[in-house]
């Protein structure tokens, strides 16, 4: 029998008056998540333009699936706020979407992304070098904000590494900050690709991603690709290769943290690892709820729709809906054939999954492997940020020093 557990009254009815923005979304937002999945298969919003938040697995493959009738052309987010720039391919349909997909597969591939492991690595055991012996760490300031940038930049794109700091405050800024300040760190992140993009395109080709865009695609009119999409399809890159990942391997090592059943398992039997990463982003998932617009009346599920509505698919709840996996609110690294919709469905599918999933199990074996014991820091908790995103901004950890075993 599937538990959920019980839960106080919301201050908001979140099933009839959500909002992804509320502060108390974020506070609770396992809880939240667990109520609807549990018992509301479609919440509603009077937000802004207003939308209907689909929580069940088989409403959200359908509608994740039928790009004719739920778009993503009108962008990810519900209620974008005037400005925004737009990524591409996420902010397209197919076939414009699918012509920049067969470009772009061929780096993230389970094969071409294989070949970055051992990068991974020494990125991950360069990082661990700077604190490891102080005893303690912020993981996400020391470790979990700059290793997917660091990958990103140095395997796939080649942005300089000494600007990752100002590309992920822009990215942070531009999906967590105050609403109508989002756009301005947005268009601060894209102008900067625009000039690197520029940059590149009058040097000797590198073979790397930047190239492939920078080459381009024809139109649906068979007409070459803009300017402004090339560079809209570096900043889904950028914008996914560093909001998202880091989330993931935050949480992660904060729930090891504090079950140490869990962590001493897979410091055991470290071949559990990519196992528990598939329940890790299924409890964790970075990106909670992307939009979608419908294109003309329909029903889905027992909703009706008209042309106009709008949409979230509520991915981080569908991982925890009851009808497709046992127990669901419970983390088991032994559970078989997870089922879990972290990284979407349909042809938005998340293009990075198997460059995450890589991230995530190197990250869970060096870090486990050198710092085997480590608790949340006395007096302190996790520091989240949700909306139709989530991520961590802090996590401070504490170990024993003399544990460390050198990489």
């Amino acid at each position: 029998m599937t538990h959920t557990p019980e839960v106080n009254p919301f201050k908001r009815d979140m099933f009839t008056d959500f909002d992804f923005e509320d502060p108390e979304f974020n506070e609770r937002f396992e809880e939240v998540l667990n109520e609807m999945a549990a018992k509301c298969p479609v919440a509603h919003s009077s937000t802004g333009h207003g939308y209907k938040v689909i929580n069940t697995y088989k409403d959200v493959k359908k509608a994740a699936q039928d790009w004719r009738t739920f778009s993503s052309a009108k962008g990810y987010a519900v209620n974008r706020p005037e400005g925004t720039p737009t990524i591409l391919p996420e902010e397209s349909d197919p076939p414009y979407h699918d012509k920049w997909r067969k470009v772009l597969n061929p780096f993230f591939s389970p094969a071409a992304v294989a070949d970055f492991e051992n990068q991974i690595r020494t990125i991950a055991n360069e990082l661990i070098d700077n604190f490891d012996a102080k005893g303690s760490c912020n993981f996400v300031s020391d470790f979990s904000a700059h290793l997917p940038g660091m990958v990103f930049f140095r395997c796939v794109m080649g942005v300089p590494e000494a600007d990752l700091p100002e590309l992920f405050e822009g990215i942070d800024k531009g999906t967590f900050g105050p609403v109508e300040q989002r756009p301005q760190y947005f268009v601060k992140v894209r102008d900067y690709l625009a000039t690197y993009m520029e940059q590149r395109s009058k040097e000797a080709p590198r073979g790397d991603v930047v190239d492939i865009v920078n080459a381009g695609v024809t139109t649906e009119d068979g007409e070459p690709a803009p300017w402004e999409d090339k560079v809209a399809i570096v900043l889904d890159l950028v914008f996914g290769g560093l909001a998202t990942t880091t989330h993931a391997m935050t949480a992660a090592v904060n729930y090891l943290a504090q079950h140490d059943d869990v962590r001493k398992e897979l410091c055991d039997n470290p071949g559990l690892i990519p196992q528990a990463v598939e329940e890790f982003v299924r409890l964790f998932a970075p990106v909670v709820a992307p939009a979608r617009y419908v294109t003309q009346d329909t029903i889905l599920g027992d909703l009706q729709l008209k042309q106009g509505d709008w949409i979230a698919l509520n991915y981080a709840a569908v991982s925890r809906d009851p009808a497709t996996t046992e127990d669901p609110t419970t983390l088991n690294i032994h559970r078989k054939a997870v089922v879990h919709s972290a990284f979407g469905m349909g042809p938005h599918r998340c293009l990075g999954s198997h460059l995450a999933r890589l991230e995530l199990k190197v990250t869970l074996e060096e870090f486990l492997r050198r710092i085997p014991n480590f608790h949340i820091t006395d007096g302190t908790t996790a520091k989240t940020e949700t909306g139709q995103l989530r991520t961590t901004t802090s996590l401070e950890i504490t170990f024993d020093v003399d544990q460390e075993t050198k990489g």
